[in-house]
């Protein structure tokens, strides 16, 4: 594998070849597992210290520089694709449960992608394992090529599927929100049918007897073609767009494409012939039967967690740090909106704040906070991180529309680590929404222990329909029974 310069940024930190440093399931994992060490999460866990006053300057250069950034940092992380038959996914989950301090735990999560996981993991102090990889293979081509994407990729993917008969691959294109990237990328994403040795051996090694395994998924789908057996292909993905949109145009495309200097006023795109797992946040059910078996060979208890939008889990993970709150007599009055991959566990807990993950950025994302919130007790603060992807893509929510949100506290609300003026050109926030938090949430707390996962089960069995979602349980094999 070629030497990355994120590579050596990250030292001994870094992921295993083909693993990018800079995505949404990296972060997550590293930011679980921070939380599970009793340990800050700065600058998305990928920066060197010495690095982030650097990376806290940036918005001095001129957006056309800082938009080159985005696009040359996101090459870096490209495999080449003579390489991808060197790609292997279990060393992957191999560096997910490396992660992980190495002792008992009452329950582990594996699944879908997903920031509220991630603050669902810190509340019962207990690992989260991501069915859900990105494998960013480098080549250069138009942002709105879409058919020369598919095409590339169906001739290029089968060393990689060879190489990794356990996992089915989702590639996806997104010339909207991912734009900068997907000039020198093609995102395969990959989802694991199967646990895999690292995975199995880890929860074997580290779950309690009488444990559980909670399956985390999000059952959202998206239109897609399929290639073969394993291999789909996506055009979009989940933010202020829907599906439909981009295989059909509509006005806010045509607008966006007329400011990109585009020469058209719609996506040409393949026909969808099925729907299938969103490549980034969707649930591939293989896995599932898979986690049954492991189950029913060690007697572990499963708990199937579903939501049909990766949105849906935030409002039922702010409930329970809520309750929770309550339960040691503290304020619950305090909610802190995290933006895509700008999640802080530790400090979320160290401050008191409530957590509310939003997948992006968009004015949907801040439509579904204000359908929270119309439904809950009013807080008196709000405050919220804001991802910046260098686009003025369609459906992105302006700060004005975030700020709307934040004016319904009480009292006190405003941005954390966020440049209005610079949104969403605003590089630098991937690093100040770590320096400037300690400054902008000022209350502290002792970091209270993870919640007993009995009392949670007992609570999500009550909570989870009220919330829309599913709470159930896995029955065990009649074989297992017996013994």
């Amino acid at each position: 594998m070629s030497l990355r310069i994120s590579r050596l940024l990250a030292g001994a930190g870094s992921t295993p070849p083909g693993l990018p440093n800079f995505d949404s399931t990296t972060v997550f994992v590293r930011a679980a597992a921070s939380a599970l060490r009793g340990e800050e999460f700065p600058a998305l866990g990928m920066f060197p210290s010495w690095l982030i006053p650097v990376a806290a300057r940036l918005n001095s250069l001129p957006r056309r520089a800082r938009t080159g950034i985005y696009t040359t940092g996101g090459a870096n992380e490209g495999v080449s694709p003579d390489e991808l038959g060197n790609v292997d996914v279990e060393r992957f989950r191999q560096w997910v449960v490396d992660q992980y301090p190495d002792r008992g735990y009452p329950a582990v999560i594996v699944g879908s992608s997903n920031g509220a996981a991630v603050h669902l993991a810190a509340l019962l102090g207990v690992p989260w394992l991501p069915q859900t990889f990105l494998v960013p293979v480098s080549r250069s081509l138009p942002p709105d090529a879409i058919h020369a994407d598919l095409e590339w990729g169906a001739e290029h993917a089968d060393p990689f599927l060879a190489a990794n008969p356990d996992v089915s691959l989702h590639q996806m294109h997104d010339p909207n929100q991912d734009r900068l990237m997907v000039r020198k990328l093609a995102y395969f994403r990959t989802k694991s049918r199967r646990l895999g040795d690292a995975y199995e051996e880890f929860i074997e090694t580290v779950l309690a007897s009488d444990g559980t395994i909670i399956t985390l998924e999000c059952e959202y789908d998206w239109p897609a073609v399929r290639i073969d057996d394993r291999h789909t292909y996506q055009v979009g993905g989940h933010g202020g767009l829907d599906p439909e949109s981009y295989y059909e145009g509509d006005d806010a495309i045509a607008e966006f494409l007329e400011q990109q200097g585009a020469n058209r006023d719609r996506w040409y795109t393949p026909d969808p012939d099925e729907r299938v797992p969103e490549a980034e946040w969707g649930f591939e059910p293989a896995l599932g039967e898979d986690i049954d078996r492991l189950a029913d060979e060690n007697g572990y208890d499963v708990r199937r967690l579903r939501f049909d939008e990766p949105h849906e889990l935030s409002p039922f993970v702010a409930d329970r740090y809520r309750e929770r709150y309550a339960e040691l007599g503290r304020p619950v009055d305090r909610l802190f909106v995290q933006s895509f991959a700008l999640v802080e566990p530790w400090w979320t807990l160290r401050t008191g704040s409530v957590p509310y993950w939003t997948p992006f950025n968009t004015a949907p994302d801040a439509a579904q906070v204000d359908s929270y919130l119309d439904g809950v007790e009013p807080y008196d603060e709000i405050w919220t991180t804001l991802f910046a992807h260098g686009v003025e893509s369609a459906g992105l929510g302006s700060i004005d529309r975030w700020r709307s949100v934040l004016s319904r506290a009480r009292d006190q609300y405003g941005f954390v680590g966020v440049d209005e003026t610079e949104f969403p050109y605003d590089i630098e926030t991937h690093v100040r929404y770590h320096e400037d938090l300690p400054e902008t949430i000022r209350a502290r707390y002792a970091h209270p222990a993870p919640m007993a996962f009995d009392r949670f089960d007992s609570i999500a069995a009550d909570a989870a329909p009220a919330a829309e979602l599913e709470w159930t349980q896995h029955e065990r094999s009649a074989v297992n029974d017996q013994r």
